[in-house]
């Protein structure tokens, strides 16, 4: 695993390097759930929760797409989670399902494509200390900041997190384990 440059640029080292080996790690982890499932089984529940593999996917790739936006600009990418209505909730729900017509390897091509737009923005921010104002969420605090190194490392860890959800999902499914 190692960051991605172009011809022109040379390779990423230090702090930079090592924030894409970690996604890359994590992310890695996540897709290999996803190892030889049909459609079908990716968007099946396979615990009491409403989450699939598939669903997972996609909604680790639209966090990661949401911060992201984030660091480049700033509160108005995401919503203001304190004006939510039920309906808002529901449309999330979705997120976390595989709808009718979606399809494993067209989840995993958009996260593919965040995850993409993630590293290129790693590779390129020219300050990982800029910061931005966390938007209104019941879980914020007000004015509470957020550098891009910050959110960076919270894409990590919750890439991380719904990487164990997706093994303990696999495993619920058929037996197959990520490690072990």
């Amino acid at each position: 695993m190692s960051a991605t440059t172009t011809v022109n640029e040379p390779p990423l080292t230090g702090e930079r390097a090592d924030l894409l080996v970690a996604l890359a790690k994590q992310r890695h982890f996540l897709r290999f759930t996803t190892r030889d499932l049909t459609d079908e089984q990716a968007g099946r529940r396979s615990t009491v929760s409403e989450l699939c593999l598939g669903g997972l996917i996609k909604h680790v790739a639209a966090v990661e797409r949401t911060w992201a936006d984030f660091i480049v600009e700033g509160p108005s990418a995401m919503p203001d989670f304190t004006t939510w209505t039920e309906d808002d909730y529901a449309q999330r729900a979705e997120q976390f399902r595989m709808l009718p017509g979606e399809t494993l390897a067209g989840v995993l091509a958009d996260y593919e494509e965040a995850a993409r737009r993630t590293d290129e923005l790693v590779a390129t921010l020219p300050d990982l200390d800029a910061v931005q104002v966390l938007p209104k969420a019941p879980w914020t605090e007000s004015d509470e900041e957020w550098s891009a190194r910050r959110v960076l490392m919270h894409i990590v860890a919750e890439t991380a997190q719904h990487a164990g959800h997706a093994d303990i999902l696999r495993e619920s499914l058929d037996g197959a384990k990520s490690m072990g």
